[in-house]
Formats: structure tokens, sequence, C-alpha cells
């Protein structure tokens, strides 16, 4: 696979103190999905390492070191890491516990994940965690007088804060079916890209108050894309904003020539419309004076840009898309 992001995804079913059900499910479903764009094109190189009843492989904390070491340590564009599995918290901190998990030696101490995040070579770092207490990552305080807790280009989201539990539901966890819904369109904007401050926000408003709250920090200057989808409108018609709408305040006039069903026709007043059309379906456009721009059309009212589209119009208008 042709792609400089990288991906370690971990998945844990089978521990032989406490079993989960969906943990494996979850994370070859991740795999799945962030190893291919929507239109095919390759994404990230997915490392699964899995462990379920059916398909034993012992997951000890060792194990799970060296292969967040090796994640961090490649020359990647993005190194994304995904755990299901248990999560557990004590007096010394959180850790994504393994099968050779003891008493104040559960597993992966949190503060190394995050060590290693912070130290990694790649330009971008994104960890992501679907187990209990798994808010314990983004709390943490300084590893060291001289380092911050997360440097440029590091971003943790997590299922649940500190002292919560992640649940399970259908089969997999609640938090990675709704992240998976997301990463799949569900948190697209105009232009097809999914990040993962997206992720969060449809996550965070999917989750009710009185749910599991998903946790997510970040220190970067921009937000590298996790994953691409089909965008809901051409950005052809988004590079005709500028044309449209002379500056972001014009109010656009319309006309029954613009409708299609208006006799006789105007090729291009319809083909206009028909581009209008699809910006108000992305929320871009508005009409004013009428609820539909078919009656807008119809009685000569007009049509002007949302604060959304205002947005875009600004970038077409410098020449950014």
């Amino acid at each position: 696979m042709n792609t400089n992001r990288a991906a370690l995804i971990i998945g844990i079913d089978d521990y032989h103190f406490a079993p989960l059900a969906g943990c494996v499910n979850d994370a070859r479903k991740m795999a799945a999905i962030l190893s291919r764009h929507e239109d095919g094109t390759p994404n990230f190189d997915c490392q699964v390492i899995v462990s379920s009843t059916s398909e034993h492989r012992p997951i000890e904390r060792a194990t799970l070191k060296e292969a967040v070491t090796t994640l961090c340590s490649l020359n990647s564009e993005v190194a994304l890491f995904y755990f299901s599995g248990h999560g557990t918290a004590n007096n010394l901190g959180g850790y994504l516990v393994t099968h050779d998990a003891k008493r104040y030696d559960e597993g992966m101490p949190l503060t190394d994940v995050l060590t290693l995040a912070r130290k990694s070579v790649a330009r971008e770092v994104i960890v992501i965690l679907d187990c209990c207490h798994s808010g314990e990552l983004g709390q943490l305080p300084q590893i060291d007088n001289d380092s911050a807790v997360l440097r440029e280009g590091v971003s943790i989201l997590t299922a649940s804060r500190a002292s919560q539990e992640a649940v399970e539901v259908g089969g997999g966890g609640l938090f990675t079916s709704i992240v998976a819904d997301a990463l799949t369109g569900g948190a697209v904007d105009v232009l097809g890209n999914v990040t993962v401050a997206a992720v969060y926000a449809y996550v965070d408003q999917a989750l009710g108050v009185w749910e599991q709250r998903p946790l997510f920090k970040s220190h970067v200057s921009q937000f590298t894309p996790l994953r691409k989808c089909n965008p809901p409108i051409d950005v052809e018609i988004l590079r005709l904003l500028p044309t449209y709408f002379p500056n972001a305040y014009y109010d656009f006039p319309l006309d029954p020539s613009f409708e299609p069903t208006a006799e006789p026709g105007h090729d291009e007043h319809e083909k206009i419309f028909g581009h209008l059309q699809r910006l108000r379906a992305t929320r871009l456009v508005v009409p004013v004076g009428e609820e539909h721009m078919y009656y807008a059309a119809v009685n000569s009212k007009w049509c002007r840009l949302t604060p959304l589209g205002r947005f875009y119009w600004s970038l077409a208008e410098a020449n950014r898309l």
C-alpha cells in the first residue's frame, strides 16, 4: 500500500479475568475504514493485532509497548494508535490492560503512551482509545520539567472521562460505533474531509449528558484529514461562489426564468439555479423572503450566503479551493 500514514490497531476480547465481546470486531472495523478513503484510494497502512477466544494471541505489556514504540518511530506523515479493550486506573494513573495484568501493574501505563507520542518522529500523532478510564490520558501532569504534556502535532480522543466506563452495545463499543459513523461520512465537511476534531464534535453530539462523555485534547496548528469521503458538492461549484456573489453579503436576484419548469426555458439560468440548489442543500445558501428556493425564483426574490457559505466564498476568492 503506497501511503505514508501508519495505524496500529489493537483489539483484545479474551481477558481470562473479564472477557469482552466487541473489541476485536471494533478493531477490524476501524482497520477496514481507515485503510481506504471512500473512493477506494489508500489511506492508512494498518497493522492489526487482535486477541479473541477463537484467535488467541497473548498481548502482554511488553508486546503492546513494543508495537506502540515501533509505530511512533516511523517517519510517517500521521501515526495513529487505536486501542479497544479494558482500561483501568488507580492512584498511580491509568493503564491499557494487557493479558499479563496484575495489581498495580495492569498493563501499559498511559504515561508511556503519552511519552511515546510526544517523542514520535511522525509529523502528527493521533491516539484513539475505546476503553474504560481512557480519559486519564488527557489529564496527565507534565512528564518532566521541560516538556508539555502534548507536543505540537498530537491529538487524543478517548471514549470516556477518567472516572467513567466505556459501554459496549450490539457487539461493539458504543464510542467506536459512533466514530465509525463519523469517519464514513457523518463528520464530513463540504470538501469531503473528516478530521479528528470533526469526529469528536460528532461523538460529543451523539452522546447525551448522562452517558459516557468523550474527551478530546489536541495541540496542532492545522488538522490533517483522517479520511476523505465523497464531498456533498463538487468543488467546481464552490469555486463559482465569487462569480455568483460579487461580495460575501450580496443578495443574488432570482426570477421565474431560473426555475426549470418556466416557459420559455433559459438554459444558463437553469444551470445556475441547479448550482444554487446544491449550495442550498449543503447549507451554504438560503433563500430570502421564501422558505424554498423554488418559490424564491417564482416570486422574484433573492438568495444569499450563509455564514458557512461566506467562509467558503472567502476560500474561493483567495484561490484556496
